[in-house]
């Protein structure tokens, strides 16, 4: 007959106690860490310099002083929230913007949405600031001034500083454009820009013009 060593009566009670030990152990720590959590994010964001979020400007323009900020260009230098259009002529970028440009943007929305196509403007009017900024960022992108000008002119000849250019979205809005926007005195000026056109109204009899390779090409934008 096989006989079996007899378990301590202290044993089975002892290991119980260890396991509840253990999972209040463990529950104490989860719970400090979740109180403590919110204020390791908020040190967290402060020492990453986040910023407050600023106003919607879909619901209405942040209150901006004239001229840039010292974060950067704001909407009374031009710049535009998404999904912009011509309607919302509360922000500069698009109430500075050649009369009759408008009115021509205007009637090929009209008609591009006969279509299904929504007519947005990602950028029009910009200040000399504003321009400049844009300039400097793509000298640092594309390491140099000549470089940069085959996308951004300079303030002195950027026709979005005389309020007679736009920048167009989505896609098919500009290629919309592209194909239609004769019609309407609408051109597209550079090869390497399909976002941007201008008002011509000669194009309305006669079509458009050929396009530039890039803005280096435009006449009208040298020195």
């Amino acid at each position: 007959m096989t006989t079996s060593t007899p378990r301590r009566p202290g044993a089975r009670t002892s290991g119980a106690r260890s396991l509840a030990l253990a999972a209040i152990s463990v529950g104490a720590v989860a719970v400090l860490f979740a109180l403590s959590l919110p204020f390791l994010l908020s040190s967290s964001a402060l020492s990453l310099g986040a910023r407050p979020v600023q106003d919607d400007p879909l619901r209405g323009p942040a209150t901006v002083s004239e001229g840039s900020s010292a974060d950067g260009p704001t909407e009374a230098d031009g710049v535009l929230p998404d999904g912009a259009t011509l309607g919302d002529d509360r922000y500069p970028g698009i109430s500075r913007l050649d009369r009759d440009l408008r009115s021509a943007l205007s009637a090929a929305a009209d008609a591009m949405a006969g279509d299904g196509i929504r007519l947005t403007i990602t950028s029009g009017w910009r200040s000399a600031a504003y321009q400049e900024q844009l300039l400097e960022e793509a000298v640092g992108e594309y390491g140099s001034r000549e470089q940069a000008e085959r996308w951004v002119a300079s303030p002195e000849t950027s026709l979005h500083v005389a309020g007679e250019a736009v920048d167009v979205g989505p896609w098919d809005a500009a290629t919309w454009l592209e194909d239609h926007g004769s019609d309407y005195g609408l051109c597209r000026i550079y090869v390497n820009e399909p976002w941007h056109f201008e008002l011509r109204p000669e194009a309305m009899g006669g079509g458009c013009p050929p396009t530039y390779l890039d803005p280096t090409e435009d006449p009208r934008l040298q020195p």
